[in-house]
């Protein structure tokens, strides 16, 4: 129970962590007319899903285990990726009205992530 908590808490630290330099890095780059950073983010969070969801089917693999999967995935990735911000940068392009841009986010967001996430499968499946 305690090294499941010190998982998952080290996820989260290091998760929150890159979240915040990666997409703020991203933002100062790119502007912030647009929510660049947390697309960003979003989608590279479901590429590394993909890839940890892949791995863990495998029993052998480490991720398989509790721990490294708390570690990773519900502490890393719980914290490192973000619906709660592009919910709201969602809802303010629309209420600035920038509607067409607030639902080609959407559509370009929910696309680009459930690619990546099938990417990470891919990748590991042609690495096996």
């Amino acid at each position: 129970m305690i090294g499941a908590s010190i998982s998952l808490v080290l996820g989260c630290v290091l998760g929150s962590i890159a979240r915040y330099f990666i997409s703020g890095f991203i933002a100062r780059r790119a502007g912030e007319t647009f929510p660049w950073g947390t697309l960003f983010i979003n989608a590279s969070g479901s590429l590394l899903i993909g890839i940890f969801g892949a791995l863990a089917r495998d029993s052998s693999s480490l991720l398989a285990s509790p721990n490294p999967w708390l570690f990773a995935v519900t502490g890393f990735l719980g914290c490192y990726t973000t619906v709660s911000s592009f919910s709201l940068q969602t809802l303010a392009l629309a209420r600035d009205g920038e509607r067409g841009r607030a639902f080609g986010y959407v559509v370009v967001s929910a696309a680009l992530c459930i690619g990546a996430a099938a990417l990470g499968f891919a990748v590991i499946g042609a690495l096996k």
